[in-house]
């Protein structure tokens, strides 16, 4: 139960963009969907929706040895929006990106946020960090801390 949930409620975007190399964009895109029994016609379309919507309708059918760092992660996260969960768990996102590629990707996230979407970001860079709404600063695996727009909720 615990995997459908996660499977369905949560898209996930990796830091090592964990696309398969001998797949297109497309492709990487729809292999999640398969695995939630979307049929292919839907599964397709939601895809090229979502490689749409992070600039990449061009690059579709190219393969990520093709592709840019920054090229590959938005392909991981039209993978991680495809079928569009109600949230989005981002494990550094940015930490193996350029500065412009970097960009570009917190302002797709923020778009998601914009539009009602939670959006989890772990990331140890604190230029990153000061971007989001709240942060929850974790030490040894404790809240050290816990800040929503400037207003400390909680400090240790």
């Amino acid at each position: 139960d615990l995997s459908d949930i996660r499977n369905r409620e949560i898209g996930f975007i990796f830091q090592g963009f964990n696309l398969i190399q001998n797949l297109t964009a497309l492709e990487n895109v729809e292999l999640p969907l398969i695995y939630r029994g979307v049929g292919k016609r839907e599964r397709t379309e939601l895809s090229r929706n979502a490689l749409t919507r992070v600039g990449l309708e061009k690059r579709m059918s190219h393969k990520p040895s093709e592709m840019s760092g920054g090229q590959q992660q938005r392909v991981a996260i039209a993978r991680a929006i495809a079928q569009a969960p109600p949230v989005i768990l981002a494990d550094e996102p940015t930490g193996n990106l350029d500065s412009g590629s970097t960009k570009e990707i917190m302002g797709i996230l923020k778009d998601l946020h914009k539009e009602g979407r939670t959006v989890i970001i772990i990331t140890h860079d604190n230029d990153i960090a000061a971007q989001a709404e709240r942060i929850i600063r974790i030490k040894d695996g404790q809240i050290e801390a816990d800040y929503v727009q400037d207003t400390e909720i909680y400090e240790e």
